[in-house]
């Protein structure tokens, strides 16, 4: 075998999703934003559904998953912005994640993935939701 050879990673291995995190709070953003990069996803970040809208609807940029806060400033929450994907963008798969325990029920009529993602959640913990979203998305 050639040393070249030994450098390769199986595609397979590579995650392919692009992801948009919607999520005011800037620290959480960074965190999670930062752990998704590490893992070897592409991450892009929108501070509200506004400025997710305008970023799902640029035709430079191919979303695969958004990970919302429900709660967030503006005129459209988490499950508005899910809303709007799932009637503009259905190819689109979405995560939503709050810390409000009412908000369960309306995510899991919203979401691919199951119910929402309880905060604080671990950033291990929205790997695998992604992780089975794509599986999810390869068996349909």
């Amino acid at each position: 075998m050639s040393p070249a050879a030994t450098n390769l990673t199986p595609q397979s291995d590579i995650p392919q999703q692009t992801i948009l995190i919607v999520e005011d709070e800037v620290l959480v953003r960074l965190v999670i934003a930062d752990y998704l990069r590490e893992c070897g996803y592409k991450v892009h970040e929108a501070v509200n559904a506004a400025e997710a809208v305008a970023m799902l609807q640029a035709p430079e940029v191919s979303i695969d998953i958004v990970f919302s806060d429900v709660q967030m400033p503006g005129d459209m929450d988490g499950f508005g912005l899910a809303r709007w994907i799932r009637g503009n963008k259905p190819g689109v798969q979405v995560i939503l994640t709050s810390g409000v325990e009412r908000s369960a029920d309306i995510a899991a009529t919203l979401c691919e993935a199951g119910p929402l993602l309880e905060k604080p959640y671990s950033s291990q913990g929205v790997v695998d939701r992604i992780k089975q979203l794509v599986a999810k998305g390869q068996r349909s």
